[in-house]
């Protein structure tokens, strides 16, 4: 059984009319398209605290099995150059 989506939203009815007209489609498929294409980049996000993971990772790899730790004199040097 379908279920009818029923958008009262004169800007939405705006943008659906202007996203059909570009893509030489119908209103119900452009939508369709539109709404496939947002969830196809929001399933393809990785959150925040895994990226920063990842980058906490591969920065601990490059120091090594020993690393030194930084000293404030090494910071000073990083912004007097």
């Amino acid at each position: 059984m379908a279920t009818t989506l029923n958008v009262r939203n004169p800007r939405a009815h705006a943008l659906a009319q202007e996203l059909a007209a570009r893509r030489k489609t119908g209103i119900t498929e452009a939508v369709i398209q539109a709404l496939e294409h947002a969830l196809e980049r929001e399933r393809a996000t990785i959150p925040l605290a895994h990226r920063l993971a990842a980058i906490a990772d591969r920065s601990l790899a490059k120091a090594g099995p020993n690393p030194r730790p930084v000293t404030e004199a090494d910071r000073d040097t990083l912004w007097t150059r």
